[in-house]
Formats: structure tokens, C-alpha cells, sequence
């Protein structure tokens, strides 16, 4: 049997992973109980996750079934039985297997928590077993009987974020159907070319000799990093603590903003960075930067829409400065529109914020060897991530319990403090904020100043 080796990009994520950094991104999602489950309903659009506690509650509850239910279908997903492990050719590379050992109860977990924000935190500092299939899904039932939350958590050498998406969408109930991930046949080997192959084999190596050249010089020409806030950075590796924060925003706000300034729901979700950082910095006493601010890494799909849909990632960047210095709310977004523009008129496939693309120029052997390296380089990369993940329009339900809220949660680089996430579920904008939780003990303060740039943009456009 041919295996089936990861991609390089997949590589590298696999081997970038150390303890304090693990390489997992996440979704947080909170669900409404069935109305069988009824009881005292949490406050809507709370963003605080709870489920059924134990006391007199029935058994088996809403939590406890949503937990049966994903420790019955996981066995059914052929992506979800599968584990990594290395091979000897080419040296340095990995390879995809079936788990013979699989157990789901090695995978969902039922958690009791007074607090599912509090439990989520520690829960996403805890790297997944390298020896197993790479996942989790953690059904944290809190004390309010009305909702409960299963915190997911994949690992970026399986899916990125649309992968993940679809993934978790085979565990739920029966729904329209999200296009998910389908590995193609690897079938045999590829046959020796032949010499008359060489000239065009020749082309394609010197042209993606060229891209990463490019890619190379954009990085160069970024410069080298400039100060940035002490908030925004986690010491010399950070202390692999993890805290999480989510906070849930009405998109009908975010469209009116888009409506009358221009440019994208995107640049907005954005601009709501930007403007956040700064308030939150200075609501904590921090100087705020009067000088270029931080570089957002924003991850860029290259997925082709109804095509080359696929377990791994397919992901490039751009690289964009928060203008945080920026005072005035309008002018910050239309500095990041600007940014964006620009981006988007280079492509993805070019820029210092496509450095993923130069995992496929580097030999498997490299990825193993110089992984912690490259994990460590990351504050010379870029100081902040800002991700967002698209969400399908219809409602997922588990067990009949529906979906209210999700919350994306993005894996924290060595020596970054924070990671912000983002998604648009239904009607409403979710922010998914992970921190190292030393660095940054006042996460729920940076969700409020989010919120009041929404706000002082929302009296802008009035």
C-alpha cells in the first residue's frame, strides 16, 4: 500500500508543535437544548457557554447524550480514525495511517465545569496525543441546565480551518451538506520521467524556485520587526498557559459600517482589531504606539470553491499593519482598507504573509530538523494572528440541541500573547480570543474594547 505522506505544509505544522505551543486550532461551539431539556434559559447573545449540571438533573442529560452521540459517529468518519506517524523515504517525512487501536473514549470527553470559559482555557493549553488521531471534542456541561458547549479541537496538520469545519459537520445532525474534505486516490507511484519530461519538470522547479525567491524578498523588504506592545508578546517562549475569551457582535451593525464607508465585512472585523487593541491598551495604562503598529498575519484560503476540497491545509497570508496609532475610527479603517487592497491586488501568492508557501520548497528532512527553529522565529514573522473562518448559512444541531453560538480559537506562535479569531454564524459575529493566560490575565477586558469600537463606528456612520 502506497502511503499517503502529508503535504509540506502539513509538515510543518506537525513539526513546529512543542509542548508549550501546540499546533490545534479550535471552535467553541455553545448549543441550546432541546426542548425536552427545557428549563431556566441563558441570557441570548451572553457568549457564556453552560450546560446541564448534575444535581437532579435527568440522565442521561443533553450534555451526556451530545457526548454519546460524537463517541458513535466519530467511528464512522474515515479522517477521524487516522494518525500520523514518520516513514523512513524520504527521510524527514511523515505519513497518514489507520489507527488499528482507535477509541473514541480517547477523544470525546464529558467534562462537569461551574465554568466551560474557564475549563476551555487550560483545555487548549493541552497539546493532543501525537500517537493518536489527532483530534478532541470536549462536552463541557455547566451549572445552567438551558445549554451546554463542545469545545473541538483539531490539529493544523489535519485540517485548516474550512477542513475542520467540514470534519466537525460530519458529527452533527443530518443537515444540508457542507462540502467537506475528500481525499484524493493516491494511486501508484508516480512513474520515472522521462527524458523528454525533463525541460517542463525543469520549468515548474525554476518558477517555484522564483516564488519563493519573490516570497523571500517581500519578507526582506518588510524589514525587521519593530517594537511593539508588551501586551501583544509572552517573554522569550511564553509560559504555555492559555486562557480564551469569545464575544459575540450583531452583523446587521458590521454591514451598516460596510454599507456606508466601503470596502469589505472583512476590512471591518479587522478595523475592530485594531481599534480594540488600542482602546484596550490604553484602558490598562499602556503606551500606545505612535509609530507603525503590530503586523497582522491574516491567513488566506486557496481552496478553489466546489474543488480541491481536502483533508490539510491549503492556506497562503497577507501580512498587514494594525493601525493601531490611529486615532480616529474612520481613518483606521480606511488605512486597513488600504492595506487590504493592496494585498489582494499582489495575490496570495506573493508578499511576506505567504510564507507557508515556502514549505514546499523545503525537504522533509528540513521540516524535522529546523521545525523548533522555524517555531521560534515566528516574532520575527509577524506579531499577531487574525484569522477568519466562514461559516455555512444553515443552524447545526447535535442530538436536536441547536447550535446558538460559535467561537473560532486559533493556535498561539512562540512568543505571541494573543490570537484572534473570527467567524459569522447566522446572524451574529463571533470573536474567538485565545491569549497565554500570564501575559494576558485580562482577556475579558480586550472582548469589551472590541465591542466599543463596533460601537464608536456604528455613531460614526449614523
Amino acid at each position: 500500500m502506497v502511503p499517503e505522506h502529508l503535504s509540506p505544509l502539513d509538515l510543518a505544522f506537525w513539526r513546529i508543535e512543542s509542548a508549550d505551543h501546540p499546533m490545534h486550532l479550535g471552535a467553541l461551539a455553545v448549543f441550546e437544548a432541546a426542548a425536552q431539556d427545557s428549563g431556566p434559559r441563558a441570557r441570548p447573545g451572553s457568549g457564556r457557554p453552560a450546560g446541564p449540571g448534575s444535581g437532579k438533573d435527568p440522565e442521561p442529560d443533553a450534555a451526556a447524550r451530545a457526548a454519546a452521540l460524537l463517541t458513535t459517529r466519530c467511528t464512522r468518519v474515515p479522517g477521524l480514525r487516522r494518525r500520523i506517524h514518520d516513514v523512513l523515504l524520504p527521510v524527514g517525512a511523515a505519513a497518514w495511517a489507520p489507527d488499528a487501536d482507535f477509541d473514541p473514549a480517547r477523544h470525546v470527553f464529558l467534562v462537569r465545569t461551574p465554568d466551560p470559559w474557564a475549563a476551555a482555557g487550560p483545555l487548549m493549553a493541552r497539546p493532543l496525543d501525537r500517537d493518536r488521531p489527532p483530534w478532541e471534542a470536549h462536552v463541557l456541561a455547566g451549572p445552567d441546565p438551558s445549554s451546554f458547549a463542545v469545545l473541538f479541537k483539531f490539529h493544523h496538520a489535519l485540517a485548516d480551518g474550512l477542513a475542520a469545519l467540514a470534519l466537525a459537520a460530519a458529527l452533527f445532525d443530518e443537515g444540508p451538506p457542507v462540502r467537506g474534505p475528500v481525499r484524493p486516490h493516491t494511486g501508484p507511484p508516480a512513474p520515472v520521467p522521462a527524458l523528454r519530461d525533463l525541460p517542463g519538470l525543469l520549468a515548474t522547479r525554476i518558477q517555484g524556485v522564483g516564488q519563493a525567491l519573490e516570497i523571500g524578498a517581500a519578507m526582506a523588504r518588510s524589514g525587521l520587526p519593530l517594537p511593539v506592545p508588551a501586551a501583544l508578546t509572552a517573554g522569550a517562549g511564553g509560559t504555555g498557559t492559555r486562557a480564551v475569551a469569545g464575544l459575540a457582535l450583531a452583523l446587521d451593525d458590521v454591514n451598516r459600517i460596510r454599507k456606508v464607508v466601503g470596502g469589505t465585512v472583512n476590512d471591518v472585523l479587522i478595523t475592530l482589531v485594531a481599534g480594540g487593541l488600542r482602546r484596550w491598551l490604553a484602558d490598562r495604562g499602556d503606551a500606545v504606539p505612535e509609530g507603525p503598529g503590530p503586523r497582522a498575519l491574516i491567513p488566506v484560503s486557496r481552496r478553489r470553491p466546489g474543488a480541491d476540497a481536502r483533508y490539510g491545509n491549503r492556506l497562503s497570508g497577507y501580512l498587514l499593519r494594525l493601525p493601531i496609532e490611529e486615532a480616529d475610527p474612520l481613518r483606521r479603517l480606511e488605512r486597513v482598507r488600504t492595506g487590504m487592497d493592496r494585498n489582494k491586488e499582489a495575490g496570495p501568492a506573493r508578499g511576506a504573509g505567504a510564507v507557508a508557501l515556502l514549505a514546499d520548497h523545503v525537504h522533509p528532512l528540513g521540516h524535522r530538523l529546523g521545525g523548533p527553529l522555524v517555531a521560534q522565529a515566528a516574532r520575527l514573522l509577524f506579531d499577531i494572528l487574525v484569522t477568519s473562518v466562514p461559516l455555512p448559512g444553515f443552524t447545526f444541531t447535535l442530538g436536536g440541541s441547536r447550535v446558538r453560538e460559535v467561537y473560532p480559537l486559533a493556535p498561539l506562535a512562540c512568543g505571541h500573547a494573543l490570537a484572534v479569531a473570527v467567524s459569522t454564524y447566522k446572524d451574529t459575529v463571533h470573536y474567538g480570543l485565545v491569549a497565554d493566560a500570564a501575559a494576558v490575565p485580562d482577556l475579558a477586558a480586550l472582548a469589551g474594547a472590541l465591542e466599543e469600537e463596533l460601537d464608536a463606528l456604528v455613531r460614526e456612520v449614523a
